[in-house]
C-alpha cells in the first residue's frame, strides 16, 4: 500500500474548475466516497475556514488532512476514493488538472 500523493506530476495543467462552494451549497457527492475519471486529477482549494480532506481508497495508506487557506491544496489523484467533511464554515472549489493532449 502506498502513501497518498501530496504533489501533481509536472505535466498536467488545469482545465475546469467548480464554482465556490460553502457549508450550504457543498453537494452531497463531495461528503461521500467518490473519485475521479482515469487520468484527472483535483485540487481543492480553500479560501476560507477549514476542510477536512480523507483518503479512503484500499490501494493508499487511510489518511485525513486538515485543509486551510494557509497550508497545500489537497491533492485528489485520479481513480482513488476520497471525499471530504465539513468541519464548519468554509469556501473552496476543486479544480480539475490532466495531462494535454
Amino acid at each position: 500500500m502506498t502513501r497518498p500523493a501530496d504533489r501533481f506530476p509536472d505535466d498536467v495543467v488545469a482545465y475546469r474548475r467548480t464554482p465556490e462552494f460553502d457549508a450550504t451549497t457543498t453537494p452531497a457527492g463531495l461528503l461521500s466516497e467518490h473519485n475521479t475519471k482515469a487520468g484527472v486529477w483535483g485540487r481543492i482549494q480553500v479560501l476560507e475556514g477549514a476542510l477536512l480532506y480523507r483518503v479512503t481508497d484500499p490501494r493508499r495508506e487511510a489518511s485525513e488532512r486538515l485543509l486551510t487557506p494557509e497550508g497545500r491544496p489537497g491533492v485528489v489523484e485520479p481513480q482513488i476514493k476520497h471525499h471530504v467533511a465539513l468541519t464548519g464554515p468554509v469556501r473552496f472549489y476543486v479544480e480539475f488538472l490532466k495531462a494535454p493532449d
